[in-house]
Parts: C-alpha cells; sequence; structure tokens
C-alpha cells in the first residue's frame, strides 16, 4: 500500500556513509526516512570487521587532508554526543618502497598541509615498534593523529542520534526503483511508496542497481582481512603498535592492533582484484586467501603469524581512479549520490554525511569536493 507522508529527504542506505547524512538531515530539522535493506549492522557491506583506520597524512591525493580533519572534528563531535570512544589514536606508519607513491604521497600530502610527521627508516621503525620488520631501505612517515574507528559503533551512534532528533530509519527494506517528480522524487521499496523533496543514495556496493550511470563507475570487489593470534601479543597491542598503510614488494597491506578479537588484523588492499556481483560474493574465504594475507605476516610481522582466529570477507566499491564520487544525479540535481569509495572511505564518513545533507539541502557544500565529481568521469564519455 502507498504511503502518502512527505518527507524533505530520504536516503537509501544506512551503512557508514548513510547513518551519517541520516542523522545530519534530521539534526538540521529535516523530515527524513531512512532505507536499509539488511539489519542495522550486519556482514554485508563495507564497514563490518570491527574497525576502519583513519590516517591524516593522506597519500591518495592532498585534497583529502581538509576532510580528514573535519572529519576527525565531527568524530570527536559524535563521541561526545554519545558519550563512548569512537577514535583510537596509536600514531599510523605510511610508506614503504622509498621511491613508492604511497610514501612520496604521504610526504607530500603532510608538507603541503603542515601536518606534524617524522620520515622514519625500516631499522628505525623495528627498534621503536618491534612487531615491525621492514626492509632496511624502507621509508614510512610516522603520523601521530592516525589510529582507527569503531567502525561499527561509529554507525550505531549515527542511528542513535539520528533517531533521537526525529529520523524515521527502517531496516530490512530495500529500494527497488525511484523516479523524479516535478517538485522531488518517488521511492519505491518491496514495502511501500514514499515521496520527498530530494533523495540522497549511499547504498555501497548496491549504489549503481539504483543509479546507472556509476554502472561502470562504482564496481565491487571482493575484499579478505585475517586476524592471526600473534605469537608475541605483547607486541601487537593497544598502545605499542600503530596502524600501518604500507606499499611493499608484494603490494600494499594495511593493518591494526589487537582490538576487539584477540588477533593481528590486516589485509591486502584490493586483495585479489575479484570484481564481484554484491548479491552473488564468495563470502566464505578459502585456503589461497588466507595464504596471501599469511606470507605477507610471515615476512614483515613474524611475531604475528600465529593460528588464525578469523577470517573475513567483505566488499569494495572501486571507482575508476580510486577517488570518490559525491555529487548531484546529472539529470535531477534533486538526488545526491555518494559512491565508489574504493576501500578508502570509512573514515571520511562523518564529513561525507554532512557534504550529503548540504546537497540535499542547498543543492551544494562549502566542502572542496571537486576531485569527486561524477563530471569527471562523464566528460572523458563525449
Amino acid at each position: 500500500m502507498p504511503n502518502r507522508a512527505r518527507y524533505d529527504a530520504i536516503v537509501a542506505g544506512l551503512g557508514g556513509m548513510g547513518s551519517a547524512a541520516a542523522f545530519h538531515l534530521a539534526r538540521r530539522g529535516r523530515r527524513v526516512l531512512g532505507l536499509e535493506r539488511f539489519d542495522v549492522i550486519h556482514p554485508f557491506g563495507s564497514s563490518h570487521g570491527l574497525n576502519r583506520i583513519i590516517r591524516l597524512a593522506y597519500s591518495e591525493h592532498p585534497s583529502y587532508v581538509p576532510l580528514l580533519r573535519r572529519a576527525y572534528d565531527l568524530w570527536h563531535e559524535l563521541e561526545q554526543l554519545d558519550g563512548q570512544t569512537l577514535l583510537f589514536t596509536t600514531g599510523n606508519l605510511e610508506g614503504g618502497l622509498p621511491e613508492g607513491a604511497v610514501f612520496r604521497g604521504a610526504l607530500h600530502a603532510a608538507e603541503t598541509h603542515h601536518i606534524p610527521h617524522q620520515i622514519l627508516s625500516g631499522e628505525e621503525v623495528g627498534r621503536r615498534w618491534p612487531a615491525y620488520h621492514l626492509p632496511r631501505k624502507a621509508r614510512v612517515l610516522f603520523q601521530p593523529d592516525g589510529g582507527f574507528l569503531a567502525s561499527e559503533e561509529c554507525i550505531l551512534a549515527h542511528v542513535r542520534q539520528g533517531l533521537a532528533r526525529g529520523a524515521d530509519l527502517r531496516w530490512r527494506e530495500r529500494v527497488v526503483e525511484w523516479g523524479p517528480l516535478d517538485d522531488g522524487v518517488w521511492v519505491r521499496t518491496d514495502h511501500a511508496r514514499y515521496e520527498a523533496d530530494r533523495l540522497v543514495v549511499t547504498a555501497g556496493a548496491w549504489a549503481r542497481s539504483l543509479i546507472p550511470e556509476l554502472e561502470a563507475l562504482a564496481v565491487p570487489e571482493r575484499q579478505v582481512l585475517a586476524w592471526l593470534r600473534p605469537t608475541r601479543p605483547e607486541l601487537f597491542g593497544l598502545g605499542a603498535f600503530p596502524v600501518f598503510y604500507l606499499e611493499v614488494d608484494e603490494g600494499r597491506y594495511y593493518g591494526f592492533p589487537e582490538w576487539g578479537i584477540p588477533g593481528f588484523k590486516f589485509g591486502r588492499y584490493h586483495h585479489l582484484q575479484e570484481r564481484v556481483d554484491p548479491d552473488d560474493v564468495d563470502r566464505e574465504p578459502n585456503a589461497r586467501d588466507e595464504e596471501v594475507l599469511r606470507a605477507f605476516a610471515r615476512r614483515y610481522f613474524p611475531d604475528g603469524e600465529g593460528p588464525t582466529v578469523a577470517l573475513k570477507a567483505c566488499l569494495f566499491t572501486n571507482s575508476p581512479d580510486d577517488h570518490f564520487v559525491l555529487d548531484l544525479h546529472p539529470s535531477y540535481p534533486q538526488v545526491a549520490v555518494a559512491a565508489g569509495f574504493s576501500g578508502h572511505g570509512y573514515k571520511f564518513a562523518s564529513v561525507v554525511g554532512e557534504i550529503m545533507a548540504d546537497l540535499a539541502e542547498q543543492g551544494r557544500t562549502g566542502h572542496d569536493i571537486g576531485l569527486f565529481r561524477l563530471s569527471r568521469f562523464l566528460a572523458a564519455e563525449t
């Protein structure tokens, strides 16, 4: 049966980005409906597995740094509102290959934005944090503000604070289709039909099923994470082990201290480069997945390569240039889109929520999102 309630905005997808967008809209007094096809916390998208890295000297592009500074402020603000710690500061090591893109990019971002940092050799890293066994020639940038977010708790905090401000949030309700109206949008789910002035699409790996223009611009990829029980757990504990994003001969890897699950958590960026259908993914990690990860630990973190505690599969949703898509729909400006976070977006969820609320309310934002406009791809096609 149709639901005749009219909303200021509908948010499609209530993961990391969507829960933040719904919170920011509700905080501004907007009548917002949030729709999520799965449970409030679920293992099918890109936010599970307990935590996600946050780092300030951002090797991907210096344009991310102002957004990161705002993201840090908003995460701390959310902590105050919700009364719990969500961001854990451990320090961050970023680099590896001396001439690699990760080290050079992090250094460029730190110098451009005057971010406090130290440059360390592999030998210096090992003396300071004995769990690390990097080559002597390695060069990494240490940034003391790095750490990790309790990703699932962050979603719950945004949900709790959104509900407290009147957001109408609904789970196990899948968006089937949407369309424009003269004065807004309509959205049909497997439960009902709704109308709103604006639509915000934050559907992760399912975004391209709702926005056909994203078909080749937000491509899901299977990712696998490992937790291994260290043989020397004291080297990997919170307070003794900084998070890392390392570029080594075998590829790019990221990792965390022990927290929550009793194991050293890490993954290979873009793992085995498996493009997938998000509704038909092999979610059970296999022996090949495990060995790819164990081989890395064996070489660079030998004291961390103990028994397997857990293996989990999740999803990246990649854009062609690995930068985000944050923009209005090219044909329907009443629709705002956040997609293509390419495995490094979670840390920005707090500020992406603010940006999506800006775009939904005003059709523009004071944040510099020039790097993330959808037009960069559409212009290339013409």
